[in-house]
This record gives structure tokens, sequence and C-alpha cells, in this order.
């Protein structure tokens, strides 16, 4: 059976609430020498035919629990940042992509819920969830594209958010 390889394209969903308090997950696969690994939602396209905006729904529900749409009355939105970051692939993990493939292109979203939502992680995936106000957010994360995106939250959120 052949070998199958991650796609190097991925989703970060910053998911807020109405104070701009970010979700944090904790990584299972952390470095036990390094500090906690933090993050926002994150993940790969599972096929090359699947749009950014359905991997970011799959992976909020597949990581947290917590259902969103596009366009819907009845819960939490997803909105497109029309931001990408590129960056490279940290080497401990280019053995999961196929040869040759050193760069990943990250497409950032946003996801307001309620106060007090709750989170069902994926025991595979995360340890742990913390609410912290974007900026603390922002320190915590692990990613330098993932803190960034917290601390742009102000930009994105309410009246600023790009639709």
């Amino acid at each position: 059976m052949p070998r199958t390889f991650k796609i190097p394209e991925s989703v970060l969903v910053v998911i807020y609430t109405p104070t701009w308090d970010v979700l944090l997950i904790r990584r299972t696969d952390e470095d036990p020498l390094a500090p906690a690994f933090w993050q926002s939602v994150t993940g790969g396209k599972d096929t090359v035919q699947e749009t950014f905006q359905a991997a970011a729904i799959r992976e909020v529900q597949e990581e947290t629990g917590i259902g969103c749409d596009l366009d819907s009355d009845q819960g939490p939105v997803l909105h497109d940042w029309h931001l990408e970051n590129v960056y490279p692939i940290y080497p401990r993990w280019l053995h999961r992509y196929a040869p040759g493939v050193c760069f990943n292109t990250e497409h950032l979203f946003g996801l307001q819920v309620p106060a007090r939502t709750p989170v069902r992680l994926n025991p595979q995936e995360h340890t742990h969830y913390q609410w912290l106000p974007y900026l603390e957010a922002a320190a915590c994360c692990f990613s330098p594209s993932n803190a960034e995106a917290c601390a742009m939250l102000p930009r994105f959120a309410g009246k600023g958010r790009a639709t």
C-alpha cells in the first residue's frame, strides 16, 4: 500500500468570545523538554479538493466539539480572515510530508462563540484547554503565526472583522 503524505495546506482557527477571550488547546505530542505547546485549532486539508472552509469547520468539530458553519442563524459562524501564512514545516514533522516538501500554507479564520461554550477535546490530539484574554493567549502560543493571529483579533472581531 502506498504511503499517504500530509497535504501542505492547513487552517488556523482562532476561537474567541465576545470579550476577546481566546481558546487555546494543548497538544498531546509536545516535546517534554520544551515549553507547553498551546495553540488554536489547526489542521491540514484531508484532500487536495477540500476547501479551506470545509477543513476549518471539520477541524473545529474534531478538536473541540464545537459546531460551526459558514452561514447560520442557529450557531457560531466561521469568518474567513482572508490571510495566509507560508512557513517552513518544523523538522520533527517533515516525515509526514512528501519528500522535498518543506513549506506549509496556513489559511486563517475566526470563530466567535458565546462565553462558557462547552469544549470537548479529542484526547488523541489534545490534553487541556484554557480561555485567555487575547494578548495573554498570543504570549502562550507555541507557533509565531498563531501568536500573531491572536494578537490581530481586534482587527477582525466585531465591526473590524473581515467577511
